[in-house]
């Protein structure tokens, strides 16, 4: 398995002064402009996440996606968009010691304003079989949901990125037999009035690894018990389905640079004349209901 984090991104902030929480905002809107600020700021625009008098409550997990997110809205702040407020959100679903501690320590260093609650979520799902994944995420969304609406918040933030994206349409076809994606924004079903927003959605991982390596930022990887137990692929070959589409994904783009994007503009240009059946509001249509209205 490749590992992204060993990237060609090998440049660091040229000083040997150490760095500095400025020297992290100042990347952003500078060297990284390009790459992250301006796909941060036009998916946001894109995708109508922001409206006057927002509460966001942007999550965070500690890993360096969501980190990026928090600064990225600071900077959103700064720059003009003053038409929301923001709570800076994280979740302690039983974290060890050390993983704790690095989530408050980079808040700190970052002037990120968190504020912790507490779960037993890992806890919970402890106990559920060999992939207890989907319970714990369904689970932490739910208890984010709910403390940012107890917060006055309507919205919550996720860190999903680009490559989160098209690693799910490929894993809906290849695993889940169907076609569907990762939407940019979403009403909660659970929680009326609430939505969640993904601000990084167009915003590539690598990017955000070399924004991380850049400034020699270190952040928590996946930092639940299951994971602490097994690596992504441990001694017996077992892989997870994510890192299984994310390497052949990186693979075919070797062949073909395009492979991305047209993974991701596939789910934009669905032709419901050329497919089989779909679903509407939880009603399957098949193409034979209107094919001999036009003999």
């Amino acid at each position: 398995m490749s590992d992204l984090y060993n990237n060609e991104f090998n440049d660091v902030y040229e000083s040997d002064e150490p760095i500095t929480n400025k020297d992290v905002e100042r990347s952003i809107i500078k060297k990284f402009k390009k790459d992250i600020w301006r796909k941060f700021t036009k998916a946001i625009n894109e995708y109508e996440m922001i409206q006057d008098g927002d509460k966001i409550a942007v999550c965070i997990s500690g890993g360096k996606d969501s980190m990026l997110m928090a600064k990225l809205f600071q900077e959103l702040e700064r720059h003009g968009r003053k038409n929301f407020d923001l709570v800076f959100l994280v979740m302690n679903p039983g974290y060890n010691k050390i993983n704790y501690e690095t989530i408050v320590n980079n808040a700190k260093f970052l002037n990120v304003p968190i504020q912790v609650f507490e779960s037993e979520i890992f806890d919970i799902v402890a106990d559920e079989g060999d992939s207890p994944c989907y319970l714990c995420a369904r689970m932490r969304r739910g208890h984010l949901y709910s403390k940012a609406k107890e917060l006055g918040c309507n919205k919550i933030a996720l860190g999903h990125h680009f490559d989160d994206v098209i690693e799910t349409i490929v894993m809906g076809m290849m695993y889940g037999a169907q076609i569907q994606t990762m939407m940019p924004k979403l009403h909660s079903t659970n929680f009326p009035g609430m939505e969640l927003i993904r601000p990084l959605y167009l915003v590539r991982e690598k990017d955000i690894i070399h924004w991380m390596n850049y400034n020699r930022l270190h952040f928590i990887r996946c930092a639940c018990r299951f994971t602490e137990k097994i690596d992504m692929a441990d001694t017996v070959g077992k892989v997870s389905k994510r890192a299984e589409v994310k390497e052949l994904i990186n693979t075919l783009s070797k062949v073909n640079p395009y492979i991305e994007m047209n993974i991701f503009r596939s789910v934009e240009n669905v032709n419901l004349n050329t497919v089989i059946a779909y679903k509407k509001d939880g009603i399957r249509h098949h193409f034979l209901e209107n094919y001999y209205d036009e003999i």
